[in-house]
């Protein structure tokens, strides 16, 4: 069941059309980028920080990618084009992932990533050089539906945009898989593995058993698969996982949201039905012939993502 299950989310992911202490600075001719350490309510989160060169105390965007990933992956990506737009932008490692040390490791719990991404709101206004009081979040894929419920309970942060996101609910996540049975099966393995630390492979060219096998980006050396991705899932991450809804807290978002989409990333439906359940303050671009992964790197839909997101910020911000 299981090999089944990692086999049909390759499918899923194909393209359907082929302020804490700084500790490192690098500069390029447009944007600065500072390694620092944010003092959270969390503890300690291990953050870069994007600077446009030429703009004095920007809007503040928090940024946060893919499940199972870290600050410098896909983040990065959207964090840099966002510092070319003008905006300040902060990518972050979750606890227990990337730099950010925590005893429970490489788990993808949704409640307890979204209680980072609050942590990390909170303790924004203690950045300098940028404008906290103008603080928007930027979601992709997994983390879109956490920075969207995020944003409900925070005052503080004024705009979210998400883009490729994946947001399920209970019937999505049987129809992915494998029905209840399957669903079932997932949960029995989080059960047993609480508290134990067991991780497998979270992406592998070789390995059936890895949570992606045979997955693009994550399994290319020029794409996601770089010295810093912890490249692991810990088993117990099924039950917050499979149990949570993205979709259940859509009718009290009152923020601006703006969704970035493609009818070829891998959960469309999702994010048609955040559309449906929430009010007119959430709206979408949908871009053509866009799949997953491409969103996540590739210059072309990259670029027509951020240039939607920073219109989308600049008129709400």
């Amino acid at each position: 069941m299981q090999k089944f299950i990692f086999i049909f989310l390759l499918v899923l992911f194909t393209p359907f059309v082929l302020a804490g202490g700084q500790s490192s600075t690098i500069t390029t001719e447009s944007i600065k980028m500072k390694s620092i350490e944010l003092e959270t309510r969390v503890g300690k989160l291990a953050a870069n920080l994007y600077l446009p060169e030429d703009k004095e105390n920007p809007p503040l965007v928090i940024v946060t990618g893919a499940w199972t990933t870290v600050k410098e992956q896909m983040p990065a990506v959207y964090a840099k084009a966002l510092a070319e737009k003008g905006f300040a932008a902060l990518s972050f490692d979750f606890r227990g992932w990337g730099q950010s040390a925590d005893d429970i490791k490489f788990l993808e719990d949704p409640t307890r990533k979204i209680e980072d991404i609050t942590a990390v709101i909170e303790a924004a206004g203690s950045i300098k050089g940028v404008d906290s009081s103008r603080l928007a979040g930027l979601g992709i894929c997994a983390s879109s539906g956490y920075i969207l419920d995020a944003a409900i309970n925070s005052d503080d942060l004024k705009s979210v945009a998400v883009v490729a996101p994946w947001l399920h609910d209970k019937a999505l996540v049987e129809s992915i898989y494998g029905g209840a049975e399957g669903v079932d099966n997932l949960l029995s393995v989080a059960e047993e593995s609480k508290g134990l630390n067991q991780f497998i492979e979270a992406a592998s060219l070789s390995n059936e058993e890895a949570l992606m096998f045979q997955a693009p980006y994550y399994t290319e050396v020029n794409r996601g698969l770089i010295p810093e991705y912890d490249n692991q899932f810990n088993l117990a991450s099924w039950e917050g996982w499979l149990n949570y809804n993205a979709l259940q807290s859509a009718s009290q978002q009152t923020k601006p949201v703006l969704m970035v989409a493609s009818e070829a990333m891998a959960l469309p439906a999702g994010a048609e039905q955040y559309i449906e359940k929430s009010g007119p303050n959430v709206k979408a671009v949908w871009l053509d012939n866009i799949s997953q992964f491409d969103f996540y790197d590739q210059e072309q839909a990259v670029n027509k993502a951020v240039d939607a997101v920073s219109e989308h910020f600049i008129k709400t911000l």
